[in-house]
């Protein structure tokens, strides 16, 4: 049986096509683990990769539905597929909105404080205030746009914090699922092995009691 998952393991890496400088990150939905192969009975390196984690692609298997990885420490392993998005996850997105709302928030108080002081000041002219005014819309109108779409990221954030603990709980039921059905598999060979042992040898000790049985006499 070990041999046979060695095979399976050459052959699903020889399937893997190579990924070159692509980086993904791992979803915003919860924990994945980092294995040595790619599937759910390979060991595992690491218990659980955060959300939002840089991973260098190596290589994909698009058989097993695993990806293979590099950390930024240099730890290779594989993950699966479906955990890996090619943009930074929600949280992180909703981070840099911040900051850009912020930064727009002060250039649109900054603008305002000058169209006040042109519109006081003697120099001042409609055109430059028509020109202020238009990029303070502008701005105003970036600034609406980036407070809903980090909304939409806030939602989104919270719905996946909400299902971080089912996931999680249910990939440990599926770890020890696969591990169960990995042992009883184990058993049921060595169980086999010891019958097809015991049939040998019962049918040697019949050889012998035959042979050691007493001919009869053909005059008998």
């Amino acid at each position: 049986m070990k041999n046979i998952a060695k095979l399976v393991l050459a052959l699903g890496l020889l399937s893997s096509t190579t990924v070159e400088a692509e980086t993904n990150y791992v979803s915003d939905t919860l924990t994945v683990p980092l294995r040595s192969g790619p599937s759910n009975a390979h060991r595992i390196l690491h218990r659980g990769l955060p959300s939002g984690t840089r991973l260098e692609v190596i290589g994909r298997d698009e058989e097993s539905g695993f990806t293979q990885v590099r950390t930024d420490r240099d730890t290779e392993g594989w993950v699966p597929t479906q955990y890996l998005v090619t943009q930074p996850i929600a949280r992180d997105q909703l981070i840099v909105a911040r900051a850009r709302i912020s930064e727009l928030e002060n250039t649109v108080e900054q603008q305002r404080d000058e169209v006040d002081d042109l519109t006081q000041g003697k120099g001042a002219t409609e055109q430059t205030n028509a020109s202020l005014n238009r990029q303070v819309q502008d701005l105003q109108q970036e600034l609406d746009e980036i407070k809903r779409i980090s909304k939409g990221a806030i939602d989104e954030h919270s719905t996946n914090l909400r299902l971080t603990d089912l996931n999680a709980r249910l990939r440990e039921e599926l770890d020890d699922l696969t591990e169960a059905l990995q042992r009883t598999e184990d058993n049921l060979q060595q169980r086999w092995l010891m019958i097809g042992g015991g049939l040998v040898l019962l049918g040697l000790l019949m050889g012998v009691a035959i042979k050691a049985r007493p001919r009869r006499s053909a005059w008998t």
